[in-house]
């Protein structure tokens, strides 16, 4: 069985891929934190009356054991991965001098290092034309004050999955780089602090999924949904560091968050 393995699967942008995924013939194999969300989401993708294959293991990506484990099972299938959809992430927001030592290393670990690790783990099970799809964010394009971690770790991840489609240019990988998205209360209050740029920046989760496919499907380097995030990201290329920052930690000072 040829499977395309969603991380985060359970979450709002999570669960739109599945979705469109399913729909679109893809068999899934869905990874989250919490079992019983994720028999609840193939069961909810059953009803819909497609006929393709899911499954589903319960991971913890800050776990190496538990990566360990997914990784040796998997291996036992003789299955193989079409695709991988990297969409688990942290977006914990706060002055650094706030976090722990724990908080640190488990936004890091979410952000790159499990996505890193899932990665080298997937391409060694890869089928033909298999193609990866990495979330990061508008946050990953500029340095942000008080959103220093998330903002550092989404950077990462556009320059790995940049140098990536480098040393392996038969496969197409894309890098999503969505603003807002509305799928937790957290996020629709963050979107409304920011006011009238958060609306322009916030797009559907459904609109983001289906920009980032057809992206991917084109082996687009980057992509970034909504005219106002693409017209802000050629801004970024020529503002100066000490406006951009200085910007953001005006704005972004006004808020803190962590919702994990």
């Amino acid at each position: 069985m040829v499977y395309t393995l969603v991380t985060g699967a359970t979450g709002g942008l999570g669960k739109a891929f599945c979705k469109e995924l399913y729909n679109g013939g893809d068999n899934l194999y869905l990874t989250g934190r919490s079992e019983e969300k994720l028999k609840a989401l193939r069961d909810e993708l059953y009803r819909g009356g497609k006929k393709g294959e899911i499954a589903y293991y319960p991971l913890d990506l800050t776990d190496e054991t538990s990566r360990r484990e997914f990784y040796k099972k998997f291996g036992e299938t003789g299955d193989k991965f079409g695709a991988l959809y990297n969409v688990a992430g942290v977006d914990t927001q706060k002055p650094f001098g706030e976090y722990t030592d724990e908080k640190i290393v488990f936004q890091v670990r979410v952000n790159l290092e499990a996505t890193l690790s899932i990665t080298h783990f997937a391409l060694s099970y890869r089928s033909e034309n298999f193609k990866i799809l990495t979330v990061s964010s508008m946050s990953g394009t500029l340095p942000m004050p008080y959103f220093a971690i998330y903002s550092a770790t989404k950077a990462a991840l556009i320059n790995f999955f940049t140098s990536l489609r480098y040393e392996y240019k038969d496969l197409k990988i894309t890098i999503l780089a969505p603003g807002g998205i509305p799928t937790r209360e957290d996020i629709i209050r963050d979107i409304e602090i920011q006011g009238f740029t958060g609306r322009l920046s916030s797009k559907p989760a459904e609109y983001v999924v289906k920009k980032a496919i057809k992206g991917l499907n084109r082996n687009k380097r980057l992509v970034i949904p909504g005219a106002f995030n693409k017209f802000v990201y050629a801004i970024e290329k020529l503002a100066p560091n000490a406006i951009k920052c200085g910007y953001v930690a005006k704005n972004w000072s006004k808020k803190s968050k962590d919702a994990f």
